[in-house]
C-alpha cells in the first residue's frame, strides 16, 4: 500500500481584484490527516477548473457564487477524479476510482458517503468532470428543463466550445433544433461546424453583429447564456416572442473590479422582456440532481458511445499549473473542458 504522509495543495492567499494573479494563490505542503471510520484516503488524478469558483474568491463586483465566499487560507474548491489509497468503508477498496470534491490538492480524506465510484469501462474517467459530470448535467438541466426546446426552434449558445456550451448545442440538435454556436477564434468555430452546428460565429469578428443577424433569420427561441456582455447585447434584439433564456453564467463579468454596468439600461431591457414575453431564469443544477441525474447519465453515455455526442478536453499537467490555467479559463483561453492532471491515471496504464 502507498504510504502517504503529506499532500501538496493550493490555497487562497488574497482576494483577487479583477483578474486573479499568481500572488492570490499559495502552494503548501501539509500533513495528511488520519483516515477515520467510514472515510477514504484519496489521491487526485484529475482536477476540474470551473468559472464559478471565481465568485467564491471574492472582490468581483458583478458576480457572486451561490456558495459562500472561500475563507483565506482554505484550499481552492474543485471537483476531482481520485484513486482510493486507503479505505475504512466497506463500500470501497484501495484502487477504486471515484468522483469527489477534493479541490486543489494532491491527497485528502473524505467521507465515503460523499464520493461516487466510477466505472472506467463505461467511459474515460476524466469525463466524470466534464461531459458526464457537472458541466454536462448543467447543460442538460438548462436546455431541457429551463429552455424546454421544441423541434424546429433556433437555439443560440455562447461559449459554445466550452464543456457546458458544447453540450447544449449537441443536445439541441438531438431535440430537433437548429443550433447556433458562438465562440472565440477560428479553431473553435471550425470545431462547431465539424460537430453539426447549423451556424458557428466568432464573437471577435468585427462584423459579428451582422453575421449573427444572418445566422438567425427567424429569430432566437432559446438563448443559453454563459457569457453576458457584448454577446448578450448582440443576441437580445433577436429574441422571439416567448423566448427562453436560461442563465448559466456571465463569465465576461467575473473579473470585474467595479460595479456591473447597466442600471441605466434596465428599463429598456425589462420593457423588451415584457413586450416579447421572454422568460429569463437563472438556475443551478443541484435541485434537479435527485430527479434527473440518473437519466442524464444513462442517456448521455449512450449518446457518446453511439457517436451522437462529442466532447473535447483541454488537459494541463501538474497541480502547480492550476492558477495560471484558471486565469486563462476566465479569459476564454481553454478549448474544451479544462482539467489539471495532478497525478498518474491507472486507467490509462500510468503508474
Amino acid at each position: 500500500m502507498l504510504i502517504v504522509t503529506t499532500s501538496s495543495r493550493i490555497v487562497l492567499a488574497s482576494r483577487p481584484v479583477g483578474a486573479p494573479e499568481p500572488s492570490d494563490f499559495r502552494a503548501e505542503d501539509v500533513p495528511v490527516p488520519p483516515t477515520g471510520e467510514g472515510e477514504l484516503l484519496l489521491r487526485t488524478i484529475y482536477l476540474s477548473l470551473d468559472p464559478y469558483v471565481r465568485g467564491r474568491l471574492g472582490d468581483a463586483h458583478a458576480y457572486r457564487s451561490a456558495s459562500p465566499l472561500l475563507p483565506l487560507g482554505e484550499v481552492i474548491p474543485g471537483g476531482t477524479v481520485c484513486e482510493v489509497v486507503e479505505s475504512r468503508s466497506p463500500g470501497f477498496a484501495a484502487g477504486d476510482i471515484v468522483l469527489a470534491d477534493l479541490g486543489w490538492q494532491s491527497f485528502g480524506v473524505r467521507g465515503a458517503a460523499g464520493v461516487r465510484r466510477l466505472d472506467p469501462g463505461a467511459a474515460p474517467v476524466s469525463t466524470a468532470l466534464g461531459v458526464l459530470g457537472m458541466p454536462g448535467f448543467t447543460a442538460y438541466v438548462g436546455l431541457n428543463l429551463i429552455g424546454r426546446p421544441n423541434p424546429g426552434e433556433t437555439v443560440v449558445v455562447a461559449a459554445a466550445t466550452g464543456p457546458v456550451g458544447s453540450m447544449v448545442g449537441q443536445l439541441a440538435q438531438l431535440a430537433g433544433c437548429r443550433a447556433v454556436g458562438i465562440a472565440g477564434g477560428p479553431d473553435k468555430v471550425a470545431w462547431l461546424r465539424e460537430n453539426g452546428f447549423a451556424a458557428a460565429l466568432d464573437h471577435r469578428s468585427p462584423t459579428f453583429g451582422d453575421e449573427l443577424a444572418a445566422a438567425v433569420p427567424d429569430g432566437v427561441d432559446i438563448y443559453f447564456e454563459n457569457v453576458g456582455g457584448r454577446v448578450f447585447d448582440a443576441v437580445l434584439p433577436h429574441l422571439n416572442l416567448g423566448a427562453r433564456v436560461p442563465v448559466c453564467g456571465m463569465v465576461s463579468e467575473y473579473n470585474g473590479d467595479g460595479p456591473a454596468a447597466g442600471p441605466d439600461r434596465l428599463p429598456g431591457l425589462m420593457s423588451l422582456i415584457l413586450s416579447r414575453a421572454i422568460t429569463v431564469q437563472g438556475f443551478h443544477f443541484r435541485p434537479y440532481a435527485a430527479s434527473h441525474e440518473r437519466r442524464f447519465l444513462d442517456e448521455t453515455a449512450a449518446a457518446i458511445r453511439a457517436g451522437r455526442v462529442h466532447y473535447r478536453e483541454d488537459i494541463v499537467a501538474g497541480l502547480e499549473s492550476a492558477p495560471a490555467a484558471f486565469a486563462g479559463l476566465l479569459r476564454g483561453a481553454n478549448f474544451g473542458k479544462l482539467l489539471v492532471r495532478v497525478g498518474p491515471d491507472p486507467t490509462q496504464g500510468d503508474s
